[in-house]
């Protein structure tokens, strides 16, 4: 987990600015799932989110099909990826950190959509998070990260 100064992201510039995996480790992970899933890399993904308890931090949304997932970090097995998400946060915060798991049904690049959940939508960041989130991935071997997430490279 990445802890950003203060302020961070609260300045546009600053925000921005940030290397991709902790730009979209903090506070545009719901983007780089979207444009996922609008050309997904791989069939059989859907969104899940990771919903703090009241008053807590920790939202997240990733891609999932149910045994591996796609984030900033890349590809995962599904436990470790909220093993690591939840262990962090519960560290970082105070006692009583929880959360749920939800299936997304909303739409992840609509600006109403996002900010009824407090999330900001694809126009409310500096520049263009959709073509950001489109370079990330085209970056990536989808095939073969997949492969050694659900550990058959061996």
């Amino acid at each position: 987990m990445y802890a950003l100064k203060p302020g961070v992201k609260q300045d546009p510039v600053r925000r921005w600015n940030l290397p991709d995996r902790v730009f979209f480790g903090h506070g545009a992970c719901h983007i780089l799932a979207g444009v996922f899933l609008q050309d997904p890399p791989l069939r059989g993904f859907y969104a899940e989110r990771i919903i703090p308890a009241d008053g807590f931090g920790g939202n997240h949304i990733y891609v999932t099909d149910g045994w591996i997932t796609f984030d900033y970090h890349g590809y995962a097995r599904r436990d470790r990826l909220l093993h690591h998400h939840t262990l962090g946060w519960a560290r970082r915060s105070a006692d009583g950190w929880t959360c749920q798991l939800e299936k997304v049904g909303f739409d992840l690049l609509s600006t109403r959509d996002l900010n009824a959940r407090k999330m900001r939508g694809p126009d409310q960041y500096l520049s263009d998070p959709i073509l950001r989130a489109r370079r990330y991935l085209q970056r990536i071997d989808h095939d073969t990260a997949a492969i050694r997430a659900r550990g058959l490279d061996h």
